[in-house]
């Protein structure tokens, strides 16, 4: 056990024991950390508000954390099944057409998602312009199939690492990231975009 996990570890078990203040030491510790994670699952300016409500969320569920040691790998499940729960919650209301894609940027779409390549995620300009398409082509997902497709293809964890965040099966997140992915490419290749 690292140093910073035996630290969380004392400071979780005097938020347990009635402390509460010291949660603001995992709070300011781990902040970042959130922010991170949110920020490449929910749109930028939610980023904020979301990361408060992983904080709120994990405050409240301190007393079931039964390895306390592990409180960094907690609260980074916690976040990601926010913002899958962020994006239930946007979906309720979704209006957005996947006929508003041209052929140019379906296709280019489409391109990156085969390739599963992070080299066109570097450079800024194409790095807003894509995230922008697959935000809108992501919205005809499940938030689930959302999520579980992000996670192994766009940021590239094993089925495994990505079945331990958000406390599914490997075999529910093998099945949900392919039929995801088939369905993006399938929504696609629809004739009739507007280009």
């Amino acid at each position: 056990m690292d140093l910073t996990a035996a630290a969380d570890a004392l400071i979780v078990q005097q938020v347990i024991d009635g402390d509460t203040e010291a949660f603001a030491i995992l709070l300011t510790r781990h902040r970042h950390h959130v922010l991170g994670i949110v920020r490449k699952h929910a749109p930028y300016d939610e980023a904020e508000e979301i990361a408060q409500e992983v904080f709120i969320r994990a405050y409240q569920s301190l007393p079931a954390l039964e390895k306390q040691d592990r409180f960094k790998h907690w609260l980074s499940s916690i976040a990601v099944k926010t913002c899958c729960d962020f994006w239930r919650k946007k979906y309720r209301s979704r209006e957005i057409s996947i006929s508003d894609f041209s052929t140019e940027q379906c296709n280019r779409l489409d391109q990156i998602l085969s390739s599963r390549s992070n080299q066109d995620w570097i450079e800024d300009n194409a790095r807003r312009e894509i995230r922008e398409m697959l935000d809108q082509a992501l919205n005809h997902l499940s938030p689930e199939d959302r999520m579980a497709l992000e996670l192994v293809y766009l940021e590239g964890l094993s089925c495994r690492e990505a079945a331990d965040l958000l406390g599914w099966t490997i075999v529910n997140v093998k099945v949900r990231a392919f039929r995801s992915r088939k369905k993006l490419h399938s929504l696609l290749s629809k004739p009739g975009r507007r280009s």
